[in-house]
């Protein structure tokens, strides 16, 4: 049976989804507060992290282009590496960042609405009607949050980018108040500090790499679309920022959980603050009900390789959805959700420990090229990172110095540090225990490319078998070209 998808996806396509994974209201929340502490040297920052995350992306691109399959960073890993680093990397990278981020995105969503439109009511009311709302149309399969997040992501960075040039220009803009002059970067070098905030401006822009074989001509389109799209996305908040800047006090831009919304208030008043509102209501929802959407079906391909226990496979007898991954995820965001997050006075300390969580994906990576490139020197890579090692080398080493100093005042350490390192011995704990003692497999044994290619084959036919559409899923389309 002939199940391989179509090349049908061009260049704008990609750069679509490149760019509408990346921006969501939590990034607007790390641009203000990022901006309110470091004033106009932030954008140093933002420089540095737009840096390391074109190194990212180089090596995504790499590993997508030779290993095109659903599985993203646990099938790389899992070639380069063997199982445990692979289980542990995907927790890490996708289960992790999602349980701190996407609850942030519910507390937003759920502060804006009630703030901008409904007062009297309480905002944990609309976070939990959003939250079973979105469970429920996952598992019915209606999806329409998730197909139009493209479109409300692209009609947020285009008013963002409105209402940040209005706000320079002061064309149709209130008169900018009058604020105190802040230096341009009074941290010093500090502000390097800051870095891992900056990368949650541009993080998840390799959510594209998984659509490498239903693209056209991959190895071109796919680099491209994620370097242009870390160009756009460093514009808009460029002009966002510095126009938040003019309007709204640095030490209230610091210290807001909504400060897109004091900036759009400040430029336009009551008009501004429901436009940027609406927006930024369905930037949250479509991100929250993309992740309960995709996870879960990454949690469904992990049980199929008996990375997880069967339940997780799963599957609705009606809708065809894997509902036991759909209810556990949002199940786990919701205990986030009203275990603290939702009324939390400082909403940057889960965003940044959802991007340390990340930020480990990124070096496995880079050690995944490098491991690769010696393992397999004569392998066909449709798309080679430029100037290797560099990249892989300077990426790995500015990432593991932005988790060191991920915290951007003393006292968020402690409990970015701790909330991580939790969920990290959990991983560990789960993935040791789990492998070694249920199912038996190897810790460290590196799977090989027709190994792994073989179970690509049966994941996607199993998904094909139950009806599953699964999110970027696709399987390789020609034999893997290496020396074994």
């Amino acid at each position: 049976m002939n199940n391989k998808l179509k090349q049908t996806l061009g260049f704008w396509s990609c750069f679509s989804v490149a760019v509408g994974l990346v921006v969501a209201s939590s990034t607007m929340v790390a641009l203000g507060q990022g901006m309110g502490i470091a004033g106009g040297g932030f954008v140093i920052a933002m420089i540095a992290a737009w840096i390391l995350q074109h190194f990212s992306a180089q090596s995504y691109a790499e590993l997508s282009c030779i290993m095109p399959h659903s599985g993203g960073i646990r099938t790389y890993t899992r070639v380069a590496m063997g199982a445990l680093p692979a289980v542990v990397a995907t927790i890490l990278g996708f289960v992790v960042p999602n349980l701190f981020a996407i609850p942030t995105e519910l507390a937003v969503a759920s502060s804006v609405l009630s703030d901008t439109f409904f007062p009297s009511i309480s905002p944990l009311i609309f976070g939990g009607i959003l939250l079973i709302s979105l469970t429920i149309t996952n598992i019915v399969g209606v999806d329409i949050f998730a197909k139009l997040q493209i479109m409300f992501t692209m009609t947020m960075m285009v008013s963002m980018t409105l209402l940040g040039l209005i706000g320079l220009t002061g064309i149709g803009a209130a008169p900018a108040p009058v604020i105190a002059d802040i230096p341009f970067n009074a941290m010093g070098t500090g502000v390097f500090s800051l870095t891992a905030l900056a990368i949650w401006l541009f993080i998840g822009i390799e959510f594209v790499t998984p659509m490498a074989q239903e693209t056209k001509n991959s190895e071109r389109n796919i680099p491209r679309a994620m370097f242009l799209g870390l160009v756009v996305i460093f514009a808009v908040n460029l002009v966002y920022g510095f126009a938040s800047l003019k309007y709204v006090p640095a030490e209230q831009l610091a210290s807001s959980n909504q400060p897109h919304i004091d900036m759009a208030r400040a430029i336009l008043g009551r008009p501004g603050v429901i436009w940027i509102s609406i927006i930024s209501i369905f930037a949250s929802a479509s991100s929250i009900s993309t992740v309960i959407a995709v996870v879960p079906r990454m949690l469904y391909g992990m049980a199929l390789s008996h990375e997880l226990p069967k339940i997780f496979c799963k599957i609705h007898p009606t809708f065809r959805t894997p509902w036991i991954g759909i209810i556990a995820m949002s199940s786990a965001i919701g205990a986030f959700y009203y275990g603290g997050i939702c009324d939390a006075p400082n909403l940057v300390i889960y965003i940044l420990s959802a991007c340390c969580a990340w930020l480990f994906c990124y070096v496995i990576a880079h050690i995944n090229v490098i491991i690769l490139r010696v393992r397999y020197p004569k392998m066909h890579r449709p798309y080679k990172s430029r100037f290797y090692p560099i990249p892989q080398i300077i990426g790995t080493l500015g990432i593991i110095y932005s988790i060191v100093n991920i915290a951007p005042v003393p006292e968020m350490k402690e409990p970015i540090f701790t909330l991580v390192g939790i969920m990290t011995v959990l991983a560990v704990t789960y993935g040791v225990i789990w492998l070694k003692f249920v199912v038996k497999q190897p810790l460290f044994k590196p799977q090989s490319m027709r190994e792994a290619q073989a179970d690509w084959i049966q994941v996607e036919e199993n998904l094909n078998i139950t009806g599953i559409t699964a999110t970027f899923g696709i399987e390789p389309k020609d034999p893997v070209k290496s020396p074994v």
